[in-house]
């Protein structure tokens, strides 16, 4: 099977994305009890290099994709954008043709997702998106696998309630509902919907996707309740964001308005007293650190899948 680009979850199809939960889940277990910088038994990606170009910030991803790699027998090198000759003017092309005589893989988070496609079209190793504008593939995959940890069951069937800015990691979800059936509920003020191209798409595939302005009316019930930052790296609007979003902070009567056994999740770093109130980020329906944990699982198997290893 030949190496493949993620570049959106919905490269995996429904198919690929269950099998990449199932595999990270069995890989996770498997290694229980192991020094996070064992590797593996079978040490699938052995003399296997990942490189991890970042143009934004990172904690998380940047961390468990070199733990990803270490894990799976293989290698990353992570490079900031600033100190290649890409931020003196070389091309897209001819860096992401450089890339491919050097190493394996490569994870991207770029400011522009249409650079990441760039990068993809000319490279000749599976590209993989680390978030960019449009999208974080990646997050979603961990934080699939941290809900069926959570809940005991398939997310299949679950139900999702997004509350906050339709933003990328929210376009994210709403290709995970289109995919695996989950119904999702997203609440955002004016003007911050999510993008109209994936709605459409995860509704083409049966997804019931319901979109409001209450954040209590996408609770109410819920099994997951998901946030996001209200001012995300480069928005520079922050002034308005913050007054648009006063009645979108996940607070402990919210989660009280959800299923019995619902669980939060932010993709970090969160703004406390913004988005979500310390009482719940830190409170017993929080997932966030299990969240932040299964990136390094959830990209192992993102990992295989690009490289042709896992169905």
């Amino acid at each position: 099977m030949g190496a493949r680009n993620l570049l959106n979850l919905s490269d995996l199809g429904p198919g690929g994305l269950r099998r990449v939960l199932d595999h990270a889940r069995a890989r996770k277990l498997a290694r229980k009890g192991l020094p996070h910088g064992a590797a593996d038994g079978d040490a699938p990606l052995a003399g296997h290099v990942l490189a991890s170009l970042f143009e934004k910030p990172s904690t998380r991803t940047r961390l468990s994709f070199d733990i990803a790699m270490r894990q799976l027998g293989g290698e990353a090198i992570t490079v900031a954008a600033g100190d290649l000759q890409l931020g003196r003017g070389e091309s897209i092309d001819d860096t992401a043709r450089v890339f491919s005589g050097f190493v394996d893989a490569v994870m991207i988070r770029a400011n522009r997702h249409a650079d990441v496609e760039a990068f993809a079209r000319a490279a000749s190793v599976p590209v993989l998106n680390g978030l960019t504008d449009l999208s974080h593939p990646c997050q979603i995959a961990a934080d699939l696998l941290t809900v069926e940890e959570r809940l005991g069951r398939n997310a299949d069937g679950t139900v999702w309630a997004w509350v906050g800015d339709g933003n990328n990691v929210c376009n994210s979800i709403v290709e995970a509902a289109g995919l695996l059936g989950f119904q999702l509920r997203i609440a955002h003020p004016e003007g911050y919907a999510p993008d109209a191209g994936f709605i459409a798409a995860a509704r083409a595939r049966g997804a019931e996707i319901r979109i409001s302005a209450s954040p209590e009316e996408a609770g109410a019930g819920a099994d997951v309740v998901v946030t996001d930052t209200w001012v995300s790296m480069g928005d520079t609007d922050a002034d308005s964001r913050l007054r648009d979003f006063q009645a979108y902070q996940v607070t402990p009567l919210l989660m009280g308005l959800a299923g019995a056994n619902a669980i939060f999740l932010h993709c970090l770093p969160a703004h406390r007293g913004e988005e979500v109130a310390d009482s719940v980020i830190d409170g017993p329906q929080s997932a966030v650190w299990d969240e932040a944990a299964n990136r390094v699982h959830a990209q192992k198997a993102l990992l295989l899948w690009a490289l042709g290893k896992l169905g």
